[in-house]
């Protein structure tokens, strides 16, 4: 194999109902991603249920700070997902997908990354993401990486360049070293590394002991503050990260504003896609706190370390 490729054959399949696609109301999720064309094992298929996914349930930790537990299976990420209207971060987003993907009859393996937006210092592979067979091509699908990540999947080849139509955010794949790919964003000051990660096949039980991680280490950012995110459009991407909401445009040109308590309910509501009843808000209050972005991007959540 050379550098910069991959292997054509398709991947070994997990074994039937992995990702628990028999427990998956696809009816249920298609409505609530509002896909409404036809449902194949295709990339057009890929390609508008990435979209429909990233830009309709948003990226969000408000339950860990309400102190209810992450669930993974596919009943729990259904009830909170597609029948609650609600998002979550990377493990259930990709989850969820994981199991639609299954359930449509698409081949893939799902991954793990390390989160980095830019920074050097060594980060732990938490972060979930998938990579996917269709006619004879590999490709990267990220539905959990929140308003940095991508609006459609990009395909697995060194030095792809994706560009969502219509829009101006660019992102690119890179193996940075034999074996050890990079999805890139690109920004005013150059390339921007998001994660990198190998092609080392992870199964639900991985993502069980990643998410406890996350959602309970001191020092993991999704128990200290409010973060939830949501790509409206490729050029409306929406960040609120403690009291800070940032609406970045095209170009990635950003605005920031802080916001107080009291504004929780509204922001979430108008800009995120979240309602809340009153007692999660008043609980989540306390959550609305400075806290300076760890690193380049506008919504860079400081990853875990």
């Amino acid at each position: 194999m050379t550098r910069g490729s991959t292997a054509r054959h398709a991947p070994v399949a997990p074994a039937s109902g992995t990702w628990g696609s028999e427990r998956l109301d696809l009816g249920a999720y298609l409505r609530r991603i509002g896909h409404r064309g036809a449902v194949g094992a295709d990339v057009a298929t890929l390609r508008a249920l990435h979209r429909a996914h990233v830009s309709t349930i948003p990226f969000e930790n408000l339950d860990i700070l309400l102190g209810r537990p992450i669930d993974l299976d596919v009943v729990s990420l259904q009830a909170k997902l597609v029948t609650a209207g609600r998002g979550g971060y990377c493990h259930e987003h990709g989850g969820l997908f994981a199991a639609v993907l299954e359930h449509v009859g698409l081949s893939f393996v799902a991954m793990s990354a390390r989160a980095t937006f830019g920074d050097d210092a060594p980060r732990p592979t938490t972060h979930m993401c998938l990579r996917v067979f269709l006619d004879g091509q590999w490709w990267l699908a990220d539905v959990g990486l929140g308003a940095d990540g991508l609006l459609e999947p990009i395909p697995f080849a060194d030095g792809a360049v994706a560009t969502a139509s219509g829009g101006s955010a660019r992102f690119r794949l890179r193996e940075r070293a034999p074996g050890c790919w990079a999805l890139e964003s690109s920004r005013a000051e150059g390339w921007l590394e998001l994660y990198h990660f190998t092609l080392e096949a992870r199964l639900p039980i991985d993502y069980r002991v990643f998410t406890w991680y996350t959602s309970t280490h001191p020092r993991s950012p999704f128990i200290s503050r409010v973060i939830a995110q949501r790509v409206v459009a490729d050029d409306d991407r929406r960040f609120l990260v403690g009291n800070r909401l940032t609406r970045v445009g095209r170009a990635w040109q950003a605005e920031t504003q802080e916001i107080m308590p009291s504004d929780l309910g509204e922001i979430l509501r108008r800009d995120i896609g979240i309602v809340l009843d009153p007692d999660e808000l008043d609980a989540l209050g306390r959550y609305v706190v400075a806290a300076p972005l760890s690193g380049r991007s506008a919504g860079d959540l400081g990853p875990p370390r």
